[in-house]
């Protein structure tokens, strides 16, 4: 027992106001990868931009962050949390300011990139901090707080954004973060105390293995972004940057495996723990941000709003995280983590589940109960995955460990991201073909409803049968791409209770103050 008290960490209350600063730095770093999605259109007019362009204000910004996330493990361990810390509030700080400046399109996805780049570095550092510089009997307490951040700040990213462009412009999507930006760099720099700097360190940098590990992930970022719009392969840029992704995987891997001191350590999945836990994080990824992205699609497409009715929409589930935040604590501390995580992943199948009945009248009234029971949902299962993934690590194997558990979750919302467009495509051509073969010259009923179309058309002194046509034709999209909505809704909800399923099979975590053998 002695031995295991002089294990507790020294919790001081300045280390508990670093750590504050610390989530409020990552909030805002994980924000701005959803902020922007509600307002592209606003910053497209703004800069002049084709839709092609557009799409990389997200799309650099998620590449460069998905590299910096399992890098920022060696470069915390080689410089400490204080200065990695310091400098990546600093940095995001300043791009974003550049991005609000930007007077072109190829500006502002330099500055995204370098957004996205350096901001990275703020993530996992929260994470590695919350279970180093805490007890082991306060990690109730703290693993919802990161929990809620990771979570609620993507969710209400589009309602945040929304409301800028609408109320302001869309200058101050970025704007908003310079002087809490400022204010995070100052006092990382003058609280954080975590640990100290190993320079030695950069004398064994892998610069080779930084370049795979920049090939692999940014290929594979662009690869899953850009690859359900192309037609995957048959793209040229997309198949010659799965080849780059392929072979920066290959050497990233080897590198890992054969350095005393690679870019990323993957050492951390050794314990089974944390490789389950890091399994259900790629899961939840695909949850996270596959619904944050459906929503709002949904809202802009079917029902036409604009960025603020979308993000006044979609704001109830951000608002059920933060309610039921301090439930999950509670719970955490109270019932067996696998029984939560039973409890959570039922919750989220059942709110995808009611979303499969959806027609295209549906709207806030509609959509409030499924996005209640998803955001208590999230809180249910991020709590316990935390808690199994990060708890049972070695204090050593922390930083690589934090980073990998980051990357997980992104990558899963990338695959899922991709998948789920893929699908919609897809899907969206087969119900339309379906309806159509419906709609013939042999179904009277479908003449009936053409001929009255037409009737109602010239009456307004537009040329009937072609208008009529035309009509039927958006109308037979309109269903089948919201059938195409409920398929992927069925889909989400049966990967999710049969995550349900595997969380009964898990080994029951350690107690508290038990410290990983590995």
């Amino acid at each position: 027992m002695a031995e295991d008290m002089a294990e507790e960490p020294q919790l001081t209350p300045r280390r508990v106001v670093a750590f504050l600063v610390m989530v409020f730095g990552m909030f805002m770093a994980i924000l701005d990868i959803q902020i922007v999605s509600a307002s592209l259109t606003d910053i497209q007019a703004g800069l002049g931009a084709s839709p092609d362009e557009i799409s990389w204000v997200q799309t650099s910004y998620l590449i460069a962050e998905v590299i910096m996330i399992p890098l920022s493990g060696f470069l915390a361990r080689m410089m400490s949390t204080r200065i990695l810390f310091t400098l990546a509030a600093g940095g995001f700080t300043l791009a974003s300011f550049l991005c609000a400046t930007s007077t072109s399109i190829n500006e502002m996805i330099l500055w995204r990139a370098l957004q996205g780049f350096i901001g990275g570095g703020m993530i996992p550092s929260v994470f590695t901090a919350a279970y180093t510089i805490f007890p082991a009997s306060r990690r109730n307490i703290v693993s919802p707080i990161i929990g809620l951040i990771a979570t609620l700040a993507p969710t209400i990213g589009p309602t945040v954004g929304g409301y800028l462009s609408h109320a302001f412009s869309w200058h101050w999507l970025f704007l908003v973060n310079v002087v809490p930006g400022v204010l995070v760099t100052l006092a990382a720099f003058a609280l954080i105390d975590f640990d100290e700097p190993d320079w030695k360190l950069f004398d064994r940098f892998d610069w080779i293995g930084l370049g795979a590990l920049a090939a692999f992930l940014g290929g594979l970022e662009y690869v899953l972004e850009e690859g359900p719009g192309n037609d995957w392969l048959a793209d040229e840029t997309v198949a010659a940057l799965a080849v780059v992704m392929v072979i920066g995987g290959i050497v990233s891997f080897y590198r890992a495996f054969t350095r005393d001191e690679p870019i990323v350590d993957l050492s951390a999945f050794g314990n089974s723990n944390f490789a389950v836990g890091s399994l259900f994080s790629f899961v939840m990824g695909i949850g996270l941000y596959g619904l944050t992205y459906l929503y709002p699609l949904y809202l802009a497409q079917i029902r036409g709003y604009d960025s603020l009715m979308i993000g006044e929409t979609v704001f109830v589930s951000g608002l059920a995280m933060f309610f039921s935040a301090p439930l999950a604590g509670i719970l955490a501390s109270k019932i067996d983590l696998r029984v939560m995580l039973l409890i959570g992943f039922l919750g989220f199948a059942s709110s995808t589940w009611m979303l499969t009945g959806m027609t295209a009248e549906w709207d806030f009234r509609e959509l409030f109960w499924p996005q209640v029971l998803r955001g208590m949902s999230l809180m249910l299962c991020m709590v316990p995955i935390n808690n199994l993934a990060l708890g049972t690590l070695a204090p050593e194997k922390m930083k690589g460990g934090s980073g990998l558990y980051n990357l997980m979750r992104n990558l899963g919302g990338a695959v899922g991201l991709a998948i789920i467009n893929t699908l919609l495509t897809n899907r969206g051509d087969l119900h339309y073909a379906r309806l159509a073969e419906h709609v013939s010259w042999a179904n009277p009923e479908a003449v009936d409803q053409l001929d009255m179309m037409a009737r109602n058309l010239t009456a307004q002194g537009v040329e009937g049968q072609a208008g009529a046509l035309a009509q039927m034709a958006g109308r037979l999209q309109q269903q089948a791409t919201v059938m195409s909505f409920a398929d992927v809704f069925y889909l989400l909800a049966m990967l999710f209770a049969l995550l349900a399923a595997a969380a009964l099979l898990m080994k029951t975590p350690p107690a508290d103050k038990e410290v990983a053998a590995h």
